[in-house]
């Protein structure tokens, strides 16, 4: 209890206008528990992110979360993990060192036999340039909308924007990433979640 409660008390990064510089193949894992709680990360999260693995297992995965992503984008990945159901998601990530990076997140929830949920495991990879310009707009207006008026106004609005283009978030973030793809890219990396077996030209999973 008291390493969580240390691990809760570093400070936040003054974030910069500088981005954090990724191989294109790079794969950022992390497992946390129900509670957002981080249980693990692989190499490429640790190193993207610049904190040390220490500093990150057992500290909360909001420990990466750049101040100018809207709240309601993680509101709505939160309601709809604790159904135990997936959300893809483009978001802009806060390194130790204040630069950015920005990743496309695909979700695996772990359940028991009686079907409560156990813990998450995120997939990220590189989010495609054009997806990012598309986005940067939209999350901008909804971050102004909640300083001024909350979140919920935040909600009302992001179901507005959806509703125009008579599409879902998830299928909004799908055809953005699709169409900023490099189709070039290698089959050989496969990993978790339908939209991932494909955005990775993956044949099978292997977790």
């Amino acid at each position: 209890m008291k390493e969580v409660s240390r691990k809760s008390q570093i400070s936040s990064p003054i974030p910069i206008d500088k981005k954090v510089l990724l191989e294109q193949d790079t794969i950022l894992i992390s497992i946390t528990d129900k509670k957002g709680v981080i249980e693990y990360c692989n190499e490429d999260f640790v190193a993207s992110s610049g904190y040390e693995e220490r500093e990150l297992v057992g500290a909360r995965h909001n420990i990466i979360r750049h101040p100018e992503m809207p709240r309601i984008i993680f509101k709505m990945m939160w309601e709809r993990l604790e159904q135990g159901k997936n959300m893809i998601a483009v978001v802009k990530n806060l390194a130790k060192s204040g630069k950015y990076y920005w990743v496309v997140t695909d979700f695996t929830v772990k359940k028991d036999e009686k079907e409560q949920v156990l813990s998450y495991k995120a997939i990220r990879r590189l989010a495609p340039q054009k997806a990012i310009d598309e986005v940067i707009s939209l999350y901008k207006k909804l971050k102004d909308i909640e300083d001024v008026k909350g979140m919920e106004a935040s909600r009302k609005f992001l179901n507005g924007f959806l509703d125009t283009k008579e599409l879902e978030y998830d299928s909004y973030i799908e055809g953005l990433v699709s169409s900023g793809m490099n189709m070039s890219k290698s089959k050989k990396d496969k990993k978790v979640g339908a939209f991932f077996n494909w955005f990775f030209f993956a044949e099978e999973r292997p977790f």
